[in-house]
């Protein structure tokens, strides 16, 4: 530990003490001045964002307690939800404000935000940090703050926020806080309501799923700066929108997890859900093997898609959750994003995606002539899907139901929908060489069966063709 360090430390844990009558006599005049100045820092601050000064041995700290609100959740039926905590643990909302973006050891959280229930009541706290060198008070309060049985509940925070503590702990040589799960709810966000966003900052989360529109916010890009110019002695006033911007970050983890709970948490809710939501629903079952509630809402979907309206128009740029699309790191909003993808591409969950979903369910599931069928209804039509639904059941058909000549059919509708496709000028190059290459090997096959039963005297075959009805299904569409 160097000097200036450890004369810091010694004079936080002097301004711990009661004042004296007089300056200290241990103490030099620079020392002196130091501690006076910190002090007066200190209790500006704590006036300006109306906060609690707490005076420790690591150092001073501001507590700031908002009044409780009342948000009571389900969370019976929120633990019945993909990716969701035990209905018997604590959940801790939590966010940070910090001096950058990087989660290395030149970044620190100057601002940490928690929440949680109390019954149906919803109690946060923040946490300021008035100085560098008070950074230890601020983790032994946090640690003191997060029960170890607890479920953090952040937006990206398993990338960012949670990261940073770790980091600071380590470097203050301290474990961080043990933590019983972690809740993380941009990848929920992502998963499920990405349909309908257009980018997934919690802001627009808020609008698009909440309904709350902030009005005169600080916008993030603007917070270390401010924070900095309170250090180098400003006015402490330009961190009361800070404190007001975390203490409405901190609530929205709150309220997205009723919305959560109430949007999507039962059948009832569900039959009333946008078909795009209860479609990222079944996705996160799945992820999770629940294959039956995922099929569950997958159906569901398919019967209220005709509610979600017209479909929007097509563009030649990439949704924000796409690969192709460039990422976004915060900062100024830019004027335009340059098209990043040659082909249209619709964001919206259209009927035929979900049945495509549904069918593929259908086959993880092991109903395998379910899974036929899905792809044979899918099959009748004239684009590039329906040559793709030609393909998958060629491969049922071939690997699963043993039935050679109802895979034979598949391809070649495969091969009438992409010949129409090429005489309108939109080749599908890909497919087409995947379907020379399953035709040929096909019907190499067939030529394999046919020199070593004659035609015609096989009527175990013949009664398999009969009972399977893909053959003849098949043969009728090709």
């Amino acid at each position: 530990m160097d000097a200036p360090t450890l004369e810091r430390r010694l004079a936080n844990f002097r301004a711990s003490l009661p004042p004296p009558p007089s300056r200290p006599a241990d103490l030099g005049t620079d020392a002196a001045d130091r501690l006076l100045d910190a002090r007066e820092r200190t209790d500006r601050l704590a006036a300006a964002l109306d906060a609690e000064a707490i005076w420790t041995p690591d150092g001073s700290l501001l507590r700031i307690e908002p009044p409780r609100r009342h948000l009571p959740i389900d969370r019976a039926r929120l633990a019945r939800l993909p990716g969701q905590p035990p209905a018997d643990t604590v959940l801790v909302c939590l966010d940070t404000e910090t001096t950058g973006l990087a989660t290395a050891a030149g970044t620190l959280a100057f601002l940490v935000g928690l929440g949680w229930w109390e019954g149906d009541w919803f109690r946060q706290v923040q946490l300021v940090l008035p100085d560098h060198a008070d950074e230890p008070a601020m983790l032994r309060a946090l640690t003191d703050l997060l029960p170890p049985d607890a479920w953090l509940v952040t937006y990206n925070g398993r990338g960012f926020d949670w990261p940073l503590l770790v980091t600071r702990y380590r470097m203050a040589g301290r474990p961080a806080p043990p933590m019983a799960g972690h809740l993380d709810l941009l990848p929920l966000v992502r998963r499920i309501f990405r349909h309908r966003l257009t980018d997934a900052r919690l802001r627009t989360v808020e609008l698009s799923l909440l309904g709350v529109r902030r009005i005169g916010d600080v916008e993030g890009w603007e917070i270390p700066g401010r924070y900095f110019d309170v250090l180098r002695g400003g006015s402490p006033t330009v961190l009361v929108d800070v404190v007001r911007h975390n203490d409405e970050d901190v609530r929205s983890l709150a309220r997205l997890l009723v919305e959560f709970e109430r949007g999507l948490g039962d059948d009832d809710a569900r039959r009333r859900a946008d078909p795009g939501d209860l479609a990222g629903l079944a996705r996160a079952f799945a992820r999770e093997r629940r294959l039956d509630e995922a099929l569950d809402c997958l159906e569901l979907a398919v019967c209220r898609v005709g509610a979600a309206g017209p479909e929007p128009p097509a563009t030649d740029e990439a949704p924000w959750w796409a690969p192709a699309a460039s990422a976004d790191f915060g900062g100024p909003p830019r004027r335009s994003r340059p098209p990043v993808s040659p082909q249209p591409i619709v964001a919206r969950w259209t009927e035929e995606r979900l049945l495509v979903e549904r069918a593929h369910l259908l086959r993880r599931l092991g109903r395998v002539r379910d899974a036929a069928d899905a792809w044979f209804a899918l099959a009748t039509g004239h684009s590039r899907l329906a040559a793709s639904a030609a393909v998958e059941l060629a491969k049922l058909c071939e690997h699963h139901l043993d039935d050679l000549p109802a895979a034979i059919a598949a391809v070649e509708r495969g091969w009438q929908i992409l010949e129409r496709r090429r005489r309108l000028g939109r080749p599908e190059p890909r497919l087409e060489a995947d379907l020379v290459r399953r035709s040929l090997r096909l019907r190499r096959r067939r030529a394999r069966i046919a020199a070593l039963r004659p035609a015609g005297r096989d009527p175990a075959a013949r009664s398999q063709a009969r009972r399977s009805g893909f053959g003849m299904r098949a043969s009728e569409t090709a």
